[in-house]
């Protein structure tokens, strides 16, 4: 589990919107930033993505995944897979301590360091240490509600705020 952070996702209706905090942790029990951004858009505007573990880590793996974007056409997929490849294969990439959720018009995937690439059956999609929290409020909202998935990831991040210590209410967010 990373702490310090959550993403959330959902996909529905053809849009599909990404939120995360802006907490930054340092240990357990010191918040050194209220206002990190770890939700951007890559490649010409056309990706987001959202990233929770170590700091440096993230920003490794963001900057591998662009070039994978930029390699392979945009082509969101693909570039999941072979940046998840090369990250389980290669010795220094293997200790990068983060994650990645990713979304297009098309796809949704969450991206691990041990070689997964996930499309969730559901549209919904989310990690870091708040993440079980913003999940379960994302898909109660989905299945119950006519909110779009902006709406949606928005409150799912300010229910998992108030429950965990690693999560803020400064939410960045995006959608394609």
């Amino acid at each position: 589990m990373y702490e310090g952070t959550t993403i959330v996702a959902v996909k529905k209706n053809g849009k599909c919107a990404v939120a995360g905090d802006g907490q930054v942790t340092f240990g357990q029990n010191t918040i050194m930033k209220h206002t990190a951004k770890k939700v951007r858009r890559l490649y010409h505007d056309k990706v987001v993505v959202g990233f929770a573990g170590s700091v440096a880590d993230s920003f490794t793996l963001c900057e591998k995944f662009e070039g994978k974007l930029e390699q392979y056409g945009g082509s969101l997929q693909r570039a999941a897979v072979e940046l998840a490849q090369e990250w389980r294969s290669d010795k220094v990439l293997r200790r990068l301590d983060a994650m990645l959720i990713a979304a297009d018009t098309e796809y949704l995937l969450i991206v691990s360091g041990s070689g997964e690439v996930i499309e969730p059956d559901d549209g919904v999609a989310a990690i870091g240490s708040g993440g079980a929290y913003a999940m379960a409020a994302a898909k109660a909202m989905k299945e119950n509600t006519e909110l779009s998935v902006r709406d949606i990831v928005e409150k799912a991040i300010l229910i998992a705020s108030k429950i965990c210590v690693f999560t803020n209410d400064k939410i960045t967010l995006e959608e394609v």
